[in-house]
């Protein structure tokens, strides 16, 4: 039931009806929140990975991670699940044991208590959960780093210099002044590590203090080491390609059509991951020869 309106005597006529239109414009507003608050929220936009630097598996309980510009992110059911709500720009990924991960790269944007734009080299002994500085905070910006046993490569794309350390990470020596796309190194000879770089695939047989130039290397997109003497890389054109110790080249198999190779692990010589340019993570247990996709990026996310 409607109750009528009680004026107070002696309300002049003209104020009653500026009352009057001010209590039907709230009324109005209070049906339309109603209103709001029936229909479904609008679905957020998926921000999506970012740019993928690094994959790999845990090998404590077998996940895939995946590392980009937006966090690392497990990979289960087709969807990429952030860790922990990081958002930081997290490159040169690698898993070095059973929820062991180490990688550098920025803070996040929203991050306010960072003193620098290069995180150095971090480690995290929980699968992602948490990261603590282990050197070069504010200094070094690690592109691919490369655990060999107690020998740790990294290339720093601040210096273009290959940074190596004796315990893990703790000390560097800057080495080898060169632009770097990846290492690849095996815990069997830690004082060989080999590099993709613009003039071919080039190795150093002393630590990183010298290269040379591998003869009839294949353009590389980038390189793994999962065993003593066997090179696994993916070619510019997606073909997945073997070497024994950087000689003659045979290819295995192939990405599939279209996608252009920017990340591989070699989880052995057999279990491969790798990612493309727009960022769809694949999986082959068969050395390449077939491919399976992990994740695709949803059509609303902004992975670049």
């Amino acid at each position: 039931m409607i109750t009528p309106i009680r004026w107070p005597s002696g309300l002049p006529a003209r104020r009653r009806r500026q009352v009057a239109a001010a209590l039907i414009a709230i009324c109005a507003l209070l049906l339309a929140a109603c209103g709001a608050a029936d229909e479904e929220p609008a679905a957020a936009s998926d921000p999506g990975t970012g740019h993928l630097h690094g994959l790999g598996v845990d090998p404590a309980d077998g996940t895939v991670y995946a590392a980009g510009h937006l966090g690392v992110f497990r990979l289960a059911d087709s969807k990429a699940i952030r860790v922990a709500d990081h958002y930081q720009d997290t490159m040169g990924f690698t898993i070095t044991g059973p929820r062991n991960f180490l990688a550098s790269g920025h803070p996040s944007p929203t991050d306010r208590g960072a003193t620098s734009p290069h995180l150095g080299l971090i480690r995290s002994t929980d699968a992602g959960n948490t990261w603590t500085t282990v050197s070069a905070d504010g200094e070094a910006d690690f592109h691919s780093l490369q655990q060999v046993g107690e020998v740790l490569y990294g290339f720093d794309s601040q210096t273009s210099r290959v940074w190596v350390s004796d315990d893990r990470g703790s000390t560097w020596d800057r080495r080898a002044q060169m632009p770097v796309g990846d290492l690849a190194g095996h815990v069997s000879e830690p004082q060989q590590v080999w590099a993709t770089t613009a003039e071919g695939l080039q190795v150093s047989d002393d630590g990183g203090r010298t290269f040379r130039v591998v003869p009839d290397s294949p353009a590389l997109a980038a390189i793994d080491k999962p065993a003593a003497g066997v090179l696994i890389a993916l070619g510019s054109d997606g073909q997945v390609l073997r070497s024994v110790d950087g000689g003659s080249w045979t290819a295995s198999g192939r990405l599939p059509e279209g996608a252009e190779p920017t990340v591989l692990s070699a989880v052995s010589a057999e279990h491969l991951l790798a990612a493309d340019a727009a960022d769809v993570v694949y999986e082959s247990k068969n050395s390449g020869r077939s491919w399976a996709v992990l994740y695709r990026p949803s059509s609303n996310a902004n992975n670049h």
